[in-house]
Parts: structure tokens; C-alpha cells; sequence
């Protein structure tokens, strides 16, 4: 099994007329697969938030037990992204991505079918740990496949699946649960990954260099500096290792980890706040986080586009600027007049400026700052504290939801203040210390 998922050797370099096209193929599919089948199997982490509401009303679990849940995934996964952070960087990343889609697809289903609370731990644990087998994947093919000063556009196409992911979830898995019930808010996503895992098997590719290929920096002779004539090289665990004495790597955990707070109190709690302290039905409320998705995309984008053009890849001041833009949003959620088009507003404002963020903190900027042929070990050192973040999140925001919430008249009434400030502080912290990095030095 081993020898199943590990990287193939380096082959000898081509001397063929059709080295680019080859290339262009490659990463045209690579792109697309991992861009697409990524946001399809986000919907198989997301699914849980869509079917609070039933679960609570129907007396399954409370909110602190769903916060327990909920933090189960956050855990796993947190683990698994550091640990298999380090595998990607050793293994055929299109074997390991769509074994991790398959697996996670079969405990989504099964979570449909169970209403016991420790079975339903364990099998939303496991889920989160077969989930960390994708990011790892898709940054280290985009490590492999695309090179340094065009790398934030490529991976500001790829960050739009986690928009795309949420708002399959907020729109597509939403109307399942309203027409067939909450099992189907995880028997839809479940199949819908098996068939995206296999569709991506067929489209991905290992490392350029295992198939006779030079690698992508020499291909399009894009490096930060020139290679050391006589350098040792050094092995690939090695420089694994190495990153842990780079002090902004960090810097940067604790800002992603900050900021994975609000992005998952949002994700987590959002339809419930909607739907408790704004008075919107289910359907309103997935359709106002829908829009936040939609201004996700354009997020991704934006920053890897403005970071890459008008900042030669630079990305602490566009961290700053989104950051900026994200709080602005958050204020006018929670505190902005209770008007459709206000709130519409907010939540724009929050998708672009947070997944415009997490584009950076959650990877991009760990890439940037760390030698690319470790990309998976770099995203794994963030990944770990990210969802150490949003795993606390989860359990603190139930906690803190809980604890104010209280029965009026045989009516459950919900009280956020507590929570809401929690997580505009985590953002505060977060674009603190990702502006913090302003110059750290890039590496090939």
C-alpha cells in the first residue's frame, strides 16, 4: 500500500519538439481537477452546519453536543493535514487525493444513517481525517505544476473551491435537507465525492519530473535566485525539518489559526444566526451565504491576481487590505440595521475579504516562504494550527451559544453577543499578525 501511494522516481528528461505542450495539458487538467473535485468534497465537511437546526429541533443533539461534533472533524483534521502535509510531499498526490475523497464520501454517508452521539463523534472525527489528505495534495501539485511568480494566481483559482465547496453546501445541500430531510444533507455530498474522486484519479498526474519532465521553475526558468553552483542538495525530510526554524512560518500559523476562528464560526454558526437572530427562513439563509461564496471566488482570485501584478508576489500588504475588508463585514453583520440589503452587504464583503485571506494564511504564503519541493510539509505546519483554531472555535461558540440560550414562553431564544465578539477579535488578531510578515523573505 505503501509503495501504492509513493511518488514515482525521477526519469531521465525528455528531448522531444513537445516538452510545452505537454506541460500545458498537465496543467490545464491539474487545475481544473483539483479546483473542481476539491470543491465537491468540501461539501462532505460542510454538511453538518446545514442540519443543526433539524437535529436541535428534533432533540437528536444540543448545541454543545454539535459543538463537540463539530470540533471532532476539526481535530482529525487538524492532526492529519500536519501528518499527511509531510506524506504529500513523498507521494503520487492523485492516488492520495482521490483515496481521501472516496474515504471521506463513505463516512459521510454512514453519518446519515446514525443518531447515536459517540458513533456520530467518531465517524465525523474520521471524516475530518480522510478530508486532510486533499489540501496537502492540491498545494503540493500546484507546487510541482506551477512556478513561483505565477504560482498566487493558480492558487487563487484553486482557493475559489472552498467558495465554490460552501456554496454548493449552502444552496444545493440546503434545498436537500428542505426537501428530504437531514440525512440527505449527507447522503447528497457522499455520493456526489465518489463519482469527483475518480473523475480526478483520471485527471491528475505525480510530479513533473516522473515523467521525464524538468521541473516547473526550470521549465519557465522562474526562480527567486539562481540555484548554488556545488550546493549540497539536501534529502527530502531534511528540508522538511527545516521549516520549523523559520521563525515567520510561525507568525503565520498563529494568524491562519486566528483567522480559521471566524471562518469556521461563519461556516459553523452563520445559518443558525440568520435564522435565530435575523428571523430568515432555511432557504434565506443558505441564499445569503451563498452570495458570501460567490464573493469568495472573487476573493481567491483578486488576491492572488493583485498580490502576483502589483506586488511581485508579495503578499503582506494585500493580507492587510483584505483583512481590512473582512471586519468591515463582520461589523456590518452583527451590528449593521436589519436590512436585507445590508446584511447581503456584509456578507460580501466577508467572503471576499476572508477567502481572500485564507488564499494566503492557509497556504500561499507558507509556500512562498518555504522551499516548494516541501510545499506539503509548509502547508501542514499551518494546517495543524489552522484547524487547532477552528476546532476551539467549534467548541467555545457552542459552549458560548449554550450557555445563552434559554426557553421563553416553551420558545428557545438565542442570545450571540458573546460569541460574535470572540470572533471579531480572532479576526483583529489575525490581520495583526499577517501584516506583521510584511518582509519576509521568498524562497525557491
Amino acid at each position: 500500500m505503501l509503495r501504492y501511494f509513493a511518488t514515482g522516481p525521477d526519469l531521465p528528461l525528455r528531448r522531444d519538439a513537445d516538452i510545452d505542450g505537454t506541460f500545458r495539458r498537465y496543467r490545464m487538467r491539474i487545475i481544473m481537477a483539483i479546483t473542481l473535485a476539491y470543491a465537491v468534497s468540501y461539501t462532505c465537511r460542510l454538511a453538518i452546519n446545514i442540519v443543526k437546526k433539524p437535529l436541535i429541533d428534533q432533540g437528536i443533539f444540543t448545541p454543545l453536543e454539535l459543538g463537540m461534533i463539530g470540533s471532532a472533524l476539526f481535530y482529525t483534521y487538524a492532526a492529519g493535514k500536519l501528518i499527511n502535509g509531510f506524506v504529500a510531499d513523498h507521494s503520487n498526490v492523485k492516488r492520495l487525493f482521490a483515496a481521501g475523497m472516496v474515504l471521506s464520501a463513505l463516512c459521510n454517508i454512514a453519518m446519515g444513517f446514525s443518531t447515536l452521539f459517540w458513533v456520530t463523534v467518531m465517524l465525523w472525527g474520521l471524516n475530518g481525517w480522510f478530508q486532510s489528505y486533499g489540501a496537502p495534495s492540491c498545494v503540493v501539485a500546484l507546487a510541482s505544476w506551477f512556478s513561483n511568480r505565477e504560482r498566487g494566481r493558480f492558487y487563487g483559482i484553486w482557493s475559489t473551491a472552498h467558495s465554490i465547496g460552501e456554496g454548493l453546501t449552502f444552496a444545493v445541500v440546503s434545498a436537500l435537507v428542505a426537501f428530504g430531510g437531514w440525512r440527505w444533507g449527507f447522503w447528497g455530498p457522499g455520493i456526489a465525492t465518489v463519482v469527483a474522486g475518480v473523475a480526478a484519479f483520471y485527471a491528475m498526474a505525480d510530479r513533473p519530473r516522473t515523467l521525464g519532465l524538468p521541473t516547473v521553475a526550470d521549465w519557465r526558468n522562474d526562480h527567486y535566485a539562481p540555484p548554488a553552483a556545488g550546493a549540497p542538495e539536501r534529502g527530502v525530510f531534511a528540508t522538511q525539518l527545516s521549516i520549523l526554524a523559520i521563525p515567520a512560518v510561525w507568525i503565520l500559523a498563529l494568524a491562519s489559526a486566528a483567522n480559521y476562528v471566524t471562518r469556521y464560526a461563519i461556516n459553523s454558526w452563520g445559518i443558525l444566526y440568520l435564522q435565530e437572530a435575523r428571523g430568515y427562513s432555511l432557504g434565506e439563509a443558505g441564499a445569503m451565504l451563498t452570495a458570501s461564496t460567490f464573493a469568495g471566488i472573487a476573493g481567491a482570485l483578486a488576491f492572488g491576481f493583485v498580490s502576483d501584478k502589483f506586488f511581485g508576489a508579495r503578499r503582506p500588504p494585500v493580507n492587510l487590505l483584505f483583512g481590512v475588508v473582512e471586519i468591515i463585514g463582520l461589523l456590518l453583520l452583527f451590528y449593521g440595521p436589519d436590512s436585507q440589503a445590508v446584511v447581503l452587504l456584509a456578507v460580501i464583503l466577508f467572503g471576499l475579504g476572508m477567502t481572500g485571506l485564507v488564499t494566503s494564511l492557509g497556504g500561499l504564503f507558507a509556500i512562498d516562504i518555504c522551499p516548494k519541493r516541501v510545499a506539503g510539509a509548509a502547508l501542514g505546519m499551518v494546517g495543524v494550527f489552522s484547524y487547532l483554531g477552528a476546532a476551539i472555535q467549534e467548541q467555545v461558540s457552542g459552549a458560548l451559544i449554550d450557555a445563552h440560550m434559554h426557553m421563553v414562553g416553551g420558545i428557545r431564544v438565542y442570545d450571540f453577543g458573546p460569541a460574535i465578539w470572540f470572533w471579531i477579535g480572532c479576526s483583529v488578531l489575525a490581520t495583526l499578525l499577517a501584516t506583521a510578515l510584511w518582509n519576509t523573505k521568498l524562497r525557491d
